[in-house]
């Protein structure tokens, strides 16, 4: 029987992160690379990539990138052939690359829609699909990570954000990931959901200039947002074999707001 310190240590294991170069995904693959999971990051930008590795390895954690944009479809393969190549396996899958735009859903433009659909959730099932057939399934073994959100089980309340699209698209990675889970638990595959509230990164910029950051605080019964370490504990539970007997789950990382409102 393991301790719970083996249970947590992730030496060995390979992960891929998309949406890695910054914010929850750079904040979930330093957690992963802390507890010695080797790492390939990907977002769009390969100078943002650059600094992200750079950031981690000055922490001691190994890690390479690929650039790609997963909104579109023909980067998919590519991606997770590289992946394979430099990883070997993929043990852990990171869903964190996502978009957001907000307009009146009266007004809301078609192209908006269409942005935020294809990368927050059709560049899910495209990616764990891919993942799963050429590492997970023939290996008997995932963890799979959807970064979801808080936006996702609720909808917006009058003067707030108007966020159609992004708060759909969540909302179906909410139940991809329990249908997911249910599928692929036969192949010793986990698949589960992190919902974070509000932590402070460039697509959440505008919202903290347009309702400040103490406004948001007092909306969580801890007062308090999200900071850089918030989702380490919960991404790392989920990422490892802590988890073995958890599947198809939504873990809302919130200071409390999704249980009040």
């Amino acid at each position: 029987m393991r301790t719970t310190k083996e249970l947590f240590d992730l030496t060995g294991k390979a992960a891929l992160v998309t949406g890695g170069s910054r914010g929850l995904g750079l904040q979930i693959a330093e957690a992963l690379g802390e507890q010695g999971a080797k790492l390939v990051l990907s977002s769009r930008k390969q100078a943002d990539l650059d600094e992200a590795v750079a950031h981690l390895k000055s922490r001691g954690i190994e890690a390479s990138a690929i650039a790609a944009d997963l909104s579109q479809e023909s980067a998919v393969g590519p991606l997770v052939a590289e992946a394979m190549k430099r990883l070997g396996h993929i043990d852990i899958l990171i869903n964190n690359a996502g978009a957001t735009w907000g307009a009146p859903a009266e007004d809301y433009p078609l192209e908006a829609w269409d942005k935020v659909m294809n990368l927050n959730i059709r560049s899910i099932f495209l990616l764990s699909q891919a993942v799963g057939k050429a590492s997970m399934i023939p290996r008997k073994y995932g963890r799979i990570i959807n970064v979801a959100s808080i936006a996702g089980l609720s909808g917006n309340g009058p003067n707030s954000m108007q966020t159609v699209a992004y708060n759909t698209s969540k909302g179906a990675v909410v139940n991809f990931t329990r249908t997911l889970a249910g599928e692929w638990g036969k192949y010793g595959i986990t698949v589960n959901a992190l919902a974070p509230g509000f932590f402070p990164s460039k697509m959440t910029k505008g919202v903290l200039e347009n309702f400040g950051e103490d406004n948001l605080a007092k909306r969580a019964p801890l007062q308090r947002i999200g900071d850089d370490e918030d989702l380490k504990g919960a991404a790392l539970l989920f990422a490892s074999d802590a988890s073995k007997h958890i599947t198809g789950q939504i873990l809302a990382v919130d200071g409390g707001v999704s249980a009040v409102h």
